[in-house]
């Protein structure tokens, strides 16, 4: 009796592991099909929709973005701050930074698995005074940090690599901010580049 109910609980157990080894796989392809049907409309419906689809198919990956599940907590994080322009975002704490520029307008870092994996920050003053943030409409964000600023979130992919890029304005400065990947590699890090720009924040100047 004893060997059938532990036989019993060893099949269990193995048919529970295949589940979640199909679920993974279906989660991923999943992701995978969300960010080339975004991409897609991105180019082709955004400009004869005014943005609408645009925002919609943004708010599907923002959406999945929250839903993913990274264990923050199994990461060690640094902050890096910008002393010129004041901006600051975490990055992994075995990330490796690159040389800044001499004129300290931000900072890279890149995986230390792989030297083509790279989140990046910087800013510039703003060039134009109509593109300033009152200006803007509602349409141009699609994003909103825990900071509570609003920016706008895009997401490219290439046949090689892909990327997440974050564009916020404030007091008439420009500030960006992206995470890239080889594309067979960026649904893994999404999660990653997400959580980290959700965290961007910019302070008192």
């Amino acid at each position: 009796m004893a060997d059938k109910l532990a036989q019993m609980i060893y099949f269990y157990e193995l048919s529970v592991a295949k589940l979640n080894k199909l679920l993974n796989f279906f989660l991923v392809n999943l992701h995978k099909l969300l960010v080339f049907i975004y991409t897609l409309l991105q180019k082709t419906l955004r400009v004869t929709l005014n943005g609408k689809a645009y925002c919609l198919f943004a708010l599907c990956l923002t959406l999945w973005g929250c839903s993913t599940t990274l264990d923050i907590t199994s990461i060690g994080w640094k902050t890096y701050s910008n002393s010129r322009y004041g901006f600051e975002f975490p990055y992994p704490s075995n990330w490796n930074s690159l040389t800044a520029p001499t004129n300290d307008d931000g900072i890279a870092f890149v995986s230390p698995r792989n030297s083509n994996v790279e989140i990046r920050g910087w800013a510039s003053n703003q060039l134009s005074p109509s593109m300033t943030e009152d200006s803007e409409t509602s349409a141009s964000y699609n994003f909103q940090t825990t900071q509570g600023l609003r920016g706008l979130l895009l997401v490219e992919t290439g046949n090689t690599m892909s990327s997440m890029k974050l564009k916020l304005n404030q007091n008439q400065i420009d500030y960006h901010w992206q995470g890239k990947s080889p594309s067979q590699e960026f649904s893994n890090y999404y999660p990653l580049f997400y959580y980290i720009a959700q965290q961007y924040r910019v302070g008192r100047r």
